[in-house]
């Protein structure tokens, strides 16, 4: 198993490398500071001072040099609009994206488990017809179009949850997590209920039966159990997806995640923050795609076996 947790982690690694170095030079794509920074009268001296004061006069490799040092240390300098600590920012704001993922991946994996095996029970029944058809429908909808359909319904036309903010009772939850919840509940209730169908038509359900089993032991003792292993993997790269992309839903929402804080960097040239931010989020996924990995492995030996020459 270390085996194979070291080699998983050495062929993680240079993706890593690749974020870590292409987040520095996409930031400088974005555009000069001072152009947004200093005001229109600006006199080239006022630029120089501005340019000096926060790095940006020095060489191209010379400011890689310092990040790549930050990178290690966690110190990727103050923030152009705040002042602040960049790091501190990223880190502040990544627990407002983990809660808002991490509630929607709970839901969405019971929720699939519920009606993916409901329907594999009955397949081909009115039932799994109309879960197939709305799963698809879930999986194929742009989250984008989601979040302006739901505050343009719900907040704007019928006035029952708020357009934005964290600020309130458990309402300002829900179009967010709607929003993050509908296509992952698709793809995974698709993927248990093609699990469960392979596993309730296997030898050792029908010696289960036989033995007397009840049904609710047979569906979810022995069944779901063999079929869980592709739906957690299904549903950990669902997770490394929301994570990645929670950028326009928290932008829409107005939620102090790490995806806004992105958005707010890029609109302003906060170089600092950005790359902060950018390589929290990288490291996160870097460590989830290994315990994806790691918990595949656990529960599939195949998977950990080396393959034979």
């Amino acid at each position: 198993m270390l085996t194979f947790v070291r080699k998983r982690v050495v062929s993680s690694a240079l993706p890593l490398v690749v974020v870590i170095l292409g987040v520095f030079c996409l930031a400088r794509l974005t555009g000069d500071p001072a152009k947004l920074y200093l005001p229109l009268s600006a006199t080239p001296q006022m630029r120089e001072d501005f340019l000096a004061r926060n790095g940006f006069d020095r060489p191209l490799w010379e400011q890689l040099l310092d990040y790549l040092g930050g990178v290690f240390t966690l110190d990727f300098g103050e923030s152009l609009r705040t002042g602040q600590d960049a790091a501190g920012m990223a880190l502040r704001a990544f627990p407002a994206t983990l809660q808002l993922a991490g509630a929607t991946m709970l839901l969405a994996i019971i929720g699939a488990v519920i009606i993916g095996s409901w329907a594999a029970y009955k397949p081909n029944s009115l039932a799994d017809r109309l879960s197939g058809f709305l799963s698809m429908t879930a999986a194929s909808m742009p989250d984008f179009w989601f979040a302006i359909m739901g505050v343009l319904v719900f907040a704007v036309t019928l006035g029952w949850l708020p357009t934005s903010g964290v600020v309130g009772g458990p309402e300002v939850w829900v179009l967010p997590l709607l929003t993050l919840l509908i296509r992952p509940f698709g793809v995974l209730v698709q993927v248990v209920r093609g699990s469960m169908v392979s596993a309730l038509s296997a030898p050792y359900v029908k010696v289960a039966r036989s033995k007397g089993a009840s049904e609710p032991r047979v569906v979810f003792g022995h069944a779901l159990r063999n079929a869980a292993p592709p739906a957690l993997t299904v549903a950990g790269d669902l997770t490394v997806g929301l994570v990645n992309g929670a950028v326009v839903v928290e932008t829409i929402f107005g939620w102090p995640g790490i995806g806004k804080l992105m958005i707010d960097s890029i609109l302003q040239r906060d170089f600092a923050v950005l790359q902060a931010a950018v390589l929290v989020t990288a490291v996160t996924i870097f460590a989830l795609n290994i315990l994806i990995d790691l918990v595949h492995a656990l529960l599939d030996a195949r998977v950990r076996q080396p393959v034979a020459a």
